[in-house]
């Protein structure tokens, strides 16, 4: 076939029709891609398609092989499903409503702030797949055994969590420990079993997903990052030449615009050498500043430990009325957010002070900084949840920590639209009204990253305690997006600095994954295997443990010939020590492995670069 394209070219209509038959003497896929190579225009390549389809028709004829009926019909219908389902792809696709909005983000203020949107949207699906798991196994088999809620509405609940909502299936008391069965002698379904599980398996999945995510985006970010910075096929070989609308053709020079400036900053990034006499100062500076970021953070945390006693202790006392009770609610969480609110604004402003070469170290710095301020609340937060609120004279501890969880992410969110409003739109009209030189403000991307991840760990730690606290966060982050949208595109100006942040959405999944998913994971773990459940609420009540429930199955099982299997897996491989020390020595000989094809894929790259320049 290479052979005979440029015999196409200088003999005109007889080398086209040897272009023909040969294409139609090749395989279906060989065939689609060799017309895609052709070097002509997408009118004469349909023709050419054409003229080979007419010519295999023709070849089929002549050999008497025309399909049957059946066949025909066969291949019909597989054409239509196959139609029906590009189409159906494609109007899901649109309905996405964060779709058009991420290009326009993406053209107007860079990969940077986009990597923000793209996060809150990764985040966005992955908590609907939580609420629907949640919702289908645990929610609605209960709604089959719930009794009538006798409690009444006043409004308040919204705010506080607390009242009507504690005899709803929002909380972990609610929900009851017997096996549901409508049917005498029927199937039935076990509570303890499904609700248990329900959160094992869906934390399993989230850790695959994440490390999945990671990985990927790893691949494609790290290990061969410099092979497209800027170079003539960026502006040569990247237009879609399908786009016809003007609106449409505006948005993608726009993009194609803000890539290239992006790359241009990678290629011709200046790297700044400073004198001894030079460092010493800069050096001192990030000092101070790690100082007094550092001890903000163990104020911040003494204090939100001691509020959250003090809380505990007027709580088990009581109230002289409910509006008191309501309001004492209130006051951790609304602490709490402002703390993590106001203090990333003083971070950003030590960053300022620091003078960083690049925007990239400025944000990671500050992303470091929150990541410890936040990190270590929820962890003084876990630690009063676990070892003081379990241990309380409380009738039901989980339904308490599910409704802490819950003030903590409605007030977050609330802060956070205030954030938006105070933080952007004041700072806007500051800017341009009286004080003119400070201008529009930009996007703090690690300032709202860190939210995202804040309320995406307090969202995994509710799950046990709320399940349906994945829906609740669903919600949040859809007003969030749009919010965050109009204040962007109303307040907030480009970054100064053009820059590249291809890297930036792996550090986000990392982030999201260690210290939050695993830090979540621990709490779950001792929350699951070392805490007792309270006697008197809940689908795990009378149990020395929640697992005691799948110790219990066990025993059950054994007595069953057709179930030694199940109960064989459960001895020797979960509750295995050696088996899971055999599975990390695989999984840490794999992954060396794989690093070495890396690094050897990236030297040969380096090497086949070279010899490109040369």
């Amino acid at each position: 076939f290479c052979f005979l394209i440029p015999k196409f070219f200088s003999h005109g209509f007889d080398a086209e029709e040897d272009l023909v038959v040969s294409l139609a003497s090749m395989s279906t896929n060989e065939r689609i891609k060799a017309i895609q190579k052709l070097p002509e225009t997408m009118r004469k390549k349909r023709e050419i398609r054409n003229k080979v389809l007419k010519e295999i028709t023709k070849n089929s004829r002549h050999r008497g092989a025309q399909p049957s009926c059946c066949t025909q019909c066969l291949q019909g219908a597989a054409m239509s499903f196959r139609r029906f389902g590009n189409t159906l792809s494609e109007y899901f696709h649109q309905l996405w409503i964060w779709h058009k909005t991420l290009k326009i983000i993406g053209a107007e203020f860079g990969t940077s702030v986009l990597s923000y949107f793209v996060f809150l949207t990764w985040l966005l699906n992955f908590n609907i797949f939580s609420f629907l798991i949640n919702f289908g196994f645990i929610t609605i088999p209960q709604f089959l055994a719930a009794e009538p809620n006798n409690l009444s509405f006043t409004g308040l609940e919204l705010f506080t969590g607390a009242g009507y909502f504690q005899q709803t299936v929002l909380y972990y008391g609610f929900y009851t420990n017997a096996t549901i069965s409508k049917i005498e002698n029927g199937p039935s379904y076990n509570m303890q079993l499904a609700y248990i599980f329900t959160v094992g398996i869906y934390f399993v999945i989230c850790c695959l997903i994440l490390l999945f995510s990671m990985a990927k985006s790893f691949s494609r970010n790290f290990v061969n990052p410099h092979t497209f910075f800027v170079n003539a096929s960026r502006l040569l070989c990247t237009w879609d030449f399908n786009i016809t609308n003007e609106k449409a053709v505006k948005l993608k020079q726009k993009n194609l615009s803000t890539q290239i400036k992006e790359g241009l900053t990678e290629v011709n990034k200046e790297v700044l050498n400073f004198s001894v006499m030079e460092r010493i100062p800069r050096i001192a500076v990030h000092l101070l500043a790690w100082a007094a970021s550092l001890g903000t953070a163990v104020a911040a945390c003494t204090g939100v430990y001691f509020l959250s006693i003090n809380n505990l202790e007027l709580f088990m006392k009581g109230y002289r009325n409910d509006l008191e009770s309501q309001a004492a609610m209130l006051v951790l969480p609304v602490i709490v957010s402002l703390l993590n609110t106001l203090i990333p604004f003083f971070f950003s402003w030590l960053g300022h002070l620091e003078r960083f070469q690049t925007p990239g170290q400025h944000i990671y710095v500050t992303i470091t900084r929150n990541i410890i301020l936040k990190i270590s609340i929820v962890g003084i937060l876990c630690y009063y949840w676990l070892n003081i609120v379990a241990t309380s004279e409380s009738q039901c501890w989980e339904t308490l920590v599910g409704q802490d969880i819950y003030r903590l992410v409605l007030v977050d969110f609330i802060f956070c639209l205030l954030g938006s409003f105070f933080g952007e739109f004041l700072r806007r009209i500051i800017g341009t009204t009286v004080c003119v030189n400070l201008g529009l403000p930009e996007f703090d991307i690690g300032r709202n990253v860190l939210d995202l991840i804040y309320a995406q760990t307090l969202t995994w730690i509710g799950i046990l305690f709320s399940p349906l606290l994945p829906g609740i966060q669903t919600l949040a982050f859809l007003i969030v997006f749009f919010v965050k949208k109009v204040s962007l595109m109303r307040n907030c100006q480009p970054p100064c600095k053009v820059w590249r942040t291809a890297q930036m959405t792996t550090s986000f999944i990392f982030l999201l994954f260690c210290p939050s998913f695993l830090g979540v994971l621990s709490v779950i773990g001792i929350t699951v295997w070392r805490l007792k459940p309270s006697e008197e609420c809940g689908p795990f009540r009378g149990l020395s443990s929640m697992y005691a429930a799948v110790a219990e199955w066990i025993q059950v099982l054994e007595s069953y010939t057709a179930s030694k299997w199940v109960v064989w897996i459960y001895h020797n491989l979960i509750t295995s020590e050696l088996f899971f020390f055999i599975l990390s020595s695989f999984v840490l000989i794999v992954t060396y492995l794989y690093w070495q094809i890396i690094q050897g894929r990236k030297t040969m790259t380096e090497l086949l670069r070279k010899q490109i320049n040369n």
